[in-house]
């Protein structure tokens, strides 16, 4: 089947000498990964390899037979042109943070067409904003509401957020969110991305919180690993 969609780049593994594996989410498809054959070897070939780097923008052209292994692109063409995501050390830096956190994420081949609107306008946003430093906090919090584990909002007044039942409790015995992050975490709650500054964090407030959030990741979705280049974002944004 030929299929014609937007896509977005979530990580490319190069295969031999010159191809790529790309991992892509599509919004007709969900994940999928395609074989681009020669990538790496020709200015001359008919992809560029500037196509595919982490959460590029594309309109793609492509072959699905729809069998589970690598499928093939026929056109390729960018769909957003980035100006600061690969040139702003701290954004490229929490570009490979993202890349990776949804590489891990994202694995069913189905569409999910708002989790994809979602990206898009997240990315979007990040290239053109200057303050970002709370960016990755507000993404991966409003991330679990596509991945189905957004966080239980009744009870708000309550001492504790329970990472394993996913709500604010009065006790708990699991992991769990409290104190001066609490409040940090609840601040996040239900704003988008245009009034992330006015939650105000400490790097050690932002740097806590990230680790809980990640471990909230690990308890909802199987599999899921943390980021080896979180180390580099914390030192980044120190």
């Amino acid at each position: 089947m030929i299929l014609q969609t937007h896509a977005i780049v979530i990580s490319a593994l190069k295969y031999g000498d010159n191809s790529l594996i790309v991992k892509m989410l599509t919004h007709s498809s969900g994940v999928r990964s395609y074989l681009v054959k020669g990538v790496l070897s020709s200015r001359k070939g008919k992809f560029k390899a500037g196509y595919f780097q982490p959460l590029t923008l594309l309109e793609i052209v492509a072959n699905h037979k729809d069998k589970g292994g690598l499928e093939y692109l026929r056109e390729v063409k960018l769909l957003q042109h980035y100006t600061t995501l690969q040139t702003d050390i701290k954004k490229s830096t929490m570009v490979m943070f993202l890349s990776e956190l949804l590489n891990s994420a994202l694995q069913e081949e189905e569409s999910n067409p708002g989790l994809f609107d979602f990206l898009q306008a997240a990315f979007e946003w990040l290239d053109h904003h200057d303050k970002v430093a709370n960016f990755h906090i507000a993404f991966l919090i409003q991330l679990t509401r596509y991945l189905g584990f957004y966080p239980e909002g009744s009870n708000m007044e309550n001492s504790f957020f329970d990472l394993r039942e996913g709500e604010f409790t009065s006790h708990s015995l699991n992991e769990c969110i409290e104190g001066e992050e609490l409040e940090c975490f609840k601040a996040f709650l239900g704003i988008n991305f245009d009034a992330i500054e006015t939650v105000k964090m400490n790097k050690m407030q932002r740097r806590s919180l990230l680790k809980s959030l990640i471990s909230y990741f690990q308890l909802h979705l199987q599999g899921f690993r943390e980021p080896k280049s979180l180390i580099v974002l914390n030192e980044i944004f120190n």
